[in-house]
């Protein structure tokens, strides 16, 4: 059971040569069993409000189809999460990635990340 970190997402939808070969045989691999953190849907909004970050259409819809195409499963962001996220390590600033790492451990999913700072958890599982 894989969790996708927000640039997972993003190149599984939009460039797949940006993925690991380890990273697309996982995918395939758990391709009944993908998730992604609800703050991810959020960080992605935020990136293309911003401007760093192109859609061809608005977020909700590209994350509604994203998840639809890939038969990924949303998983909301409780208080329990919001709360663990605040009493990880501080080896990572980032709160969207705080979150995400959060979801993890509550819902004992692994993450796919390219993310050093993210595997620096020691309690935490991450691949890629």
């Amino acid at each position: 059971m894989l969790l996708l970190d927000t640039c997972t997402l993003l190149w599984l939808a939009g460039d797949q040569s940006r993925l690991s070969a380890k990273a697309k045989e996982l995918i395939g691999q758990h391709a009944d069993s993908l998730f992604l953190s609800a703050i991810s849907a959020f960080e992605i909004a935020l990136k293309h409000r911003r401007g760093g970050l192109r859609l061809p259409i608005e977020p909700q819809a590209w994350t509604a189809l994203a998840l639809q195409h890939h038969g990924i499963t949303e998983v909301p962001t409780t208080c329990r999460i919001a709360v663990q996220a605040t009493e990880l390590a501080a080896l990572h600033n980032d709160p969207c990635d705080r979150m995400i790492i959060a979801t993890a451990k509550i819902e004992g999913l692994q993450i796919l990340t390219p993310d050093p700072l993210i595997r620096a958890y020691p309690d935490v599982q991450v691949q890629w």
